[in-house]
């Protein structure tokens, strides 16, 4: 799969929470709904990326600041080698995590 529609599917994925599964670490879990709430709408706004933030233009990793904490959010690729989609392609499923900088 090329750069761009990795990019393009990760996009979607993250502005909408489609196609793929959202996990939250312990720390943000734990964290009063109203903020797990303001923490995930932070990773459907985030819109600049950088070569430091995202050396490999793949736009899978991003930060923000919310309550005085630090947040990072990741999205995983994991292919499935032996299922494949109607192009005939492998079935790549995509986890975003939501954590705490400090649980990194």
């Amino acid at each position: 799969m090329s750069k761009n529609r990795i990019r393009e599917l990760n996009d979607a994925f993250r502005r909408t929470f489609r196609g793929g599964r959202v996990m939250m670490t312990s720390g943000v879990y734990e964290l009063p709904d109203c903020v797990k709430a303001e923490a995930l709408v932070q990773v459907t706004k985030i819109s600049e990326f950088s070569a430091d933030n995202d050396p490999h233009d793949e736009h899978d990793f991003g930060s923000f600041n919310l309550v005085g904490r630090k947040f990072f959010w990741k999205i995983d690729l994991y292919e499935e080698p032996d299922v494949k989609d109607a192009n005939g392609d492998p079935v790549v499923n995509r986890v975003l995590t939501i954590m705490l900088a400090s649980e990194y």
